[in-house]
């Protein structure tokens, strides 16, 4: 296995990955900008293996000594040949990795082209979707994208205003979700609008129909619309939406954004699977 050596911070490739690391739009424009996002810790790399996407391999000679580590590494490099592995030296990590005493592991992941270039002409976009609208919490985006996964819309579309897809921290919460969905980034609330086929429900505190009062409605594909933490869903796309409510408890003011899509996305599933 033939890896390239890095043993300076101020190796030019360094830096691009501490770059890639980089929160808000320093982080994103940086991604955007090589095509590239990184994957940090052993679970994300698994994730990955024998993906061509997952263009370079990053450890060190203590990484390399992890059999889980060298594991991966040598599968994916059967796979894909081609691949890169760069050997950081030992005391470089800390400066690379964000996780604490984490494992000597990392990769760095082509972008797809669906959230490197919005449509200037959007496409039609069929079947079930989860929007994101506007929602800065990268944890709160990634919890979003892994629940999307495990209810089955692998439709997501994250409009302008949204925390990267991309980044470090949603790739940690997403556990890898990533994988199992389409994902479109960057969108105008007008791309939305004249994409999207199914029905926009989207939920809020004062929502002409309860949550569990949908049933035919969720038989059918919809596009369910999460707003941003503060300010909800933006007015033109309310206008456009069925307001759905979620009962709770009204000595609580509010339920967080990604547990309110896991109501409500379960809730469609279960809709489906009575029927």
């Amino acid at each position: 296995m033939a890896m390239e050596l890095i043993s300076s911070k101020e190796n030019p490739l360094f830096k691009t990955i501490r770059l890639l690391q980089a929160t808000g739009s320093k982080g994103q424009k940086t991604r955007i900008a090589c095509g590239q996002a990184l994957l940090e810790g052993i679970h994300l790399v698994q994730t990955w293996v024998g993906d061509p996407a997952l263009e370079v391999l990053i450890t060190s000679e203590l990484g390399l000594q992890n059999p889980e580590i060298s594991e991966a590494i040598y599968a994916h490099l059967e796979s894909c040949p081609q691949t890169r592995v760069l050997q950081l030296d030992v005391n470089l990590w800390d400066n690379l990795s964000e996780l604490v005493n984490a494992p000597h592991v990392a990769g760095l992941l082509a972008l797809p082209q669906s959230c490197l270039n919005p449509p200037a002409v959007t496409a039609t976009l069929d079947g079930d979707v989860l929007i994101l609208d506007r929602i800065q919490d990268a944890g709160n985006v990634g919890t979003l994208l892994r629940t999307a996964a495990a209810a089955g819309f692998t439709q997501v579309l994250a409009i302008s205003g949204c925390a990267h897809l991309w980044s470090s921290k949603v790739l940690r919460a997403s556990m890898g979700a990533h994988r199992l969905l389409n994902l479109y980034e960057g969108w105008s609330n007008q791309q939305v609008l004249s994409a999207v086929t199914a029905p926009l429900l989207a939920t809020t505190a004062d929502g002409s129909v309860d949550l569990y009062e949908l049933r035919q409605e969720l038989l059918h594909p919809v596009a369910w619309v999460m707003g941003s933490e503060g300010q909800g869903v933006s007015a033109d796309l309310m206008a456009q939406a069925k307001g759905v409510s979620i009962p709770i408890d009204p000595r609580v003011e509010s339920l967080n954004v990604s547990t309110a899509a896991a109501a409500c996305l379960f809730e469609t599933v279960r809709m489906r699977r009575s029927k």
